[in-house]
């Protein structure tokens, strides 16, 4: 019997060198992206100068960047948030070659793709970030696309978040993108991270236990099936294959980090849905956005009794 790799991972299930989780070309059947989350409350944490482009993410918190790299260095001070579900931060991408130590007293990602195009640093202060309202009805979310090609200039890398308040869903229609059709649809490998907390405005007993739902299933360009409950700090990879949805429970928002890169020579995410599900769309003409989005900074946030 042919042995399937593991693309779903819970919190810790890949923790290394004092990340939290750490995804990179070691695990079996992966080459395009990588990704590293952790806490800064529990110390600095490196990244080792490589043949790869990085966005710094701040989950919680506020991070310091100290680099080096193509004959300059600096410091970067990134303002961060109170958590994933208060509005964008500040990102920074450091280029190939580069080396950093990061500290704070929060949490921090950090999104990788290989690459050898040595690019300039760049800080997108969360201020100038576009907070982008996708989709209608039940089907509403927020996108923050600070690293996506209209927004950041990289080799390789994509990188967005997305807030989906409870009971609604995201990354629906179910799509795919491993195929090269130019125009159309690129060949693109995905990491999701995950987190989920109480609602905004609701007030949960202590033993609340949130989660979300996430699910990817074959195409032609191969196998995979992932049913999963997501909880904070889980990751599941999309090498190929229809992904979505993914749903946040009643009573619980939901939150991921997406992390896209791939063999093809231009930066473009292009995607085709599944054609059950795709007319959908057509049907958000007709439906008003949730009224709950945007989150920001000041919205308040829900709670534990």
């Amino acid at each position: 019997m042919q042995h399937e790799p593991t693309w779903f991972f819970p919190r810790n299930a890949l923790a290394r060198d004092g990340w939290e989780s750490v995804v990179d070309d070691t695990l079996e059947g992966w080459q395009h992206t990588g990704l590293r989350t952790g806490d800064l409350a529990a110390g600095a944490l490196t990244l080792a100068a490589g043949d790869v482009e990085r966005m710094v993410v701040p989950l919680s918190g506020d991070v310091r960047i100290s680099w080096s790299g193509a004959g300059s260095s600096g410091e970067i001070d990134l303002e961060g948030r109170a958590s994933v579900f208060a509005g964008p931060p500040d990102v920074a991408y450091l280029g190939v070659g580069s080396s950093a130590t990061l500290t704070g007293s929060g949490r921090v990602a950090v999104a990788e793709a290989p690459a050898t195009e040595v690019l300039d640093v760049q800080v997108l202060r969360k201020a100038d970030i576009p907070v982008e309202i996708r989709g209608a009805g039940r089907s509403t979310r927020q996108v923050h696309n600070y690293g996506t090609p209209a927004g950041l200039h990289a080799q390789k890398l994509i990188v967005c978040e997305v807030i989906t308040p409870a009971e609604n869903w995201s990354s629906y229609p179910a799509h795919k993108h491993d195929e090269a059709i130019p125009g159309h649809e690129s060949r693109l490998e995905e990491i999701y991270y995950f987190e989920s907390e109480v609602s905004r405005g609701v007030s949960a007993p202590a033993e609340a236990d949130p989660f979300g739902m996430f699910a990817t299933y074959s195409s032609p360009a191969g196998q995979i099936d992932i049913n999963a409950l997501v909880r904070t700090g889980d990751i599941a990879l999309v090498p190929y294959g229809y992904h979505g949805p993914a749903v946040a429970a009643p009573g619980y928002d939901l939150y991921y980090l997406n992390v896209m890169a791939g063999p093809d020579p231009e930066r473009v995410w292009n995607i085709s849905d599944d054609p059950a599900s795709g007319w959908i769309r057509a049907e958000w003409a007709t439906q008003d956005p949730d009224p709950r989005l945007p989150y920001t900074e000041e919205t308040p946030k829900g709670s534990r009794r």
